[in-house]
């Protein structure tokens, strides 16, 4: 799971709870905080090598990555 190792490593002390939903129809989205940041259904492909954290760093605003002050 890449996009949850991306996600974790980088702003763990920030993300309460991550959800990644998975199924048999090949539903892929991913919840942060209770807000939906990427769902497959709706772009109609699977997400991009370090996409799913740049969209998390585009509704995080300011907050800084783990361990860089």
């Amino acid at each position: 799971m890449s996009a949850a190792k991306d996600l974790l490593s980088n702003y763990q002390h920030v993300i309460e709870r991550l959800t990644l939903t998975m199924g048999s129809q090949g539903v892929f989205d991913v919840t942060v905080d209770g807000d939906l940041i990427y769902s497959k259904d709706q772009t109609g492909r699977h997400d991009e090598p370090g996409e799913i954290l740049e969209l998390f760093e585009k509704v995080a605003g300011d907050v800084g990555r783990y361990g860089q002050g």
